[in-house]
């Protein structure tokens, strides 16, 4: 019976923020972290290291070859690493963001399913996204006419679009208009309804700017509404790992499974976040996971070729483990203003008040 539920939940269808904000962010001599230094040549014995609080008993750290750029916006610390393992990596607050290498794993998975599923997406509205990968990916379909990306950091986007060369065509693109602005204000004050609107926000964290933008009431009065009637939604759900998935990823699934008809679940490994991610797609017509139409779809509409996704890794992407599965099934929570789930930290707006 449990495989046949998990079997009909699919058809139906990041890293973790440190404790404080920046101040978490360590760069740490490699001989502090050994008592025996590895050998090795000199560079490595003497590298730098990026280090993350996970949890309270957990940290993630990888090498340097140094630090590209840093700055302090209104909301948030920016630092652009240069790390040996996966290249340039963003890190906002202390926390990783993305990473060269492997950051296309995270978008792709965000951006095409819902792109693809949909029979003619032609306006997109991102909430977030200041990085510009999730716009670069958007525009990859060349049927878009218009991408909306809003973000209420200008100072994050102006530090990508200078420091992240891979997405500098994307930001030259006529079809991305860009909005400084909270996405609900943004939202709120526009008639305009969307064929997609994508989710590409921070995790929802005690005292963080995002955390509204994952309850039932913005859902119901706010996506749901700026939807066209075949619209579809989608949203990062946090990390989605054996055990991690518990933390946002389900009661964000069972929130949106209270608000639509059609509700997607799935995930993808993502190595610079060490876990897997999650995402939710949502809509009020139902979706069709067909491999050879996705395929004929990937062929027909994107420039160029998808690295990680085809029709066949989209439809398994749905497809998660019987422990993941039972999780999602038995989630009860909803969340609102008042009943809320946060991931480990912190953010800015906590550290403002004290």
């Amino acid at each position: 019976m449990l495989s046949f539920l998990c079997a009909a939940l699919m058809v139906l269808y990041v890293p973790l923020p440190p404790e404080d904000h920046f101040s978490e962010f360590e760069l740490i001599p490699e001989e502090d972290n050994y008592q025996n230094p590895p050998t090795g040549n000199d560079q490595q014995q003497h590298a730098e290291w990026f280090e993350e609080q996970l949890e309270a008993d957990l940290k993630w750290s990888f090498a340097l070859n140094g630090v590209l750029h840093a700055a302090t916006s209104e909301f948030q610390d920016i630092v652009l690493l240069d790390t040996k393992r996966f290249g340039k990596a963003l890190v906002i607050d202390g926390k990783l963001q993305s990473a060269e290498r492997d950051e296309f794993i995270y978008h792709e998975c965000l951006v095409h399913p819902a792109l693809l599923l949909h029979d003619n997406p032609k306006t997109i509205f991102i909430m977030g996204g200041g990085e510009g990968s999730t716009a670069r990916e958007s525009l990859k379909h060349k049927d878009v006419e218009k991408v909306i990306m809003c973000d209420i950091d200008r100072m994050v986007v102006d530090f990508c679009r200078e420091h992240l060369t891979e997405n500098q065509e994307a930001f030259r693109d006529d079809k991305l208009h860009i909005v400084f602005n909270d996405a609900k204000d943004e939202l709120e004050k526009t008639e305009e309804k969307f064929d997609v609107i994508v989710g590409d926000l921070p995790d929802p964290i005690e005292g963080g700017p995002c955390n509204d933008l994952y309850t039932k009431p913005f859902y119901e009065q706010v996506i749901k509404p700026h939807l066209k009637d075949n619209g579809i939604f989608v949203t990062q759900a946090g990390l989605a790992g054996i055990l991690s998935h518990k933390d946002i990823f389900t009661s964000i699934y069972n929130t949106i499974k209270h608000v639509f008809k059609y509700v997607i679940a799935y995930t993808a490994h993502v190595p610079s976040y060490a876990d897997s991610c999650g995402w939710v797609l949502a809509s009020d017509e139902p979706l069709k996971l067909d491999v050879e139409q996705l395929n004929s779809r990937i062929q027909e509409r994107i420039r160029g070729d998808l690295l990680y996704l085809d029709g066949a890794s989209i439809v398994s992407s749905t497809v998660v483990n019987k422990m993941i599965c039972t999780s999602l099934l038995k989630e009860t929570q909803v969340l609102t203003g008042e009943n809320v789930r946060f991931v480990y930290g912190h953010g800015l707006t906590k550290n403002a008040e004290e």
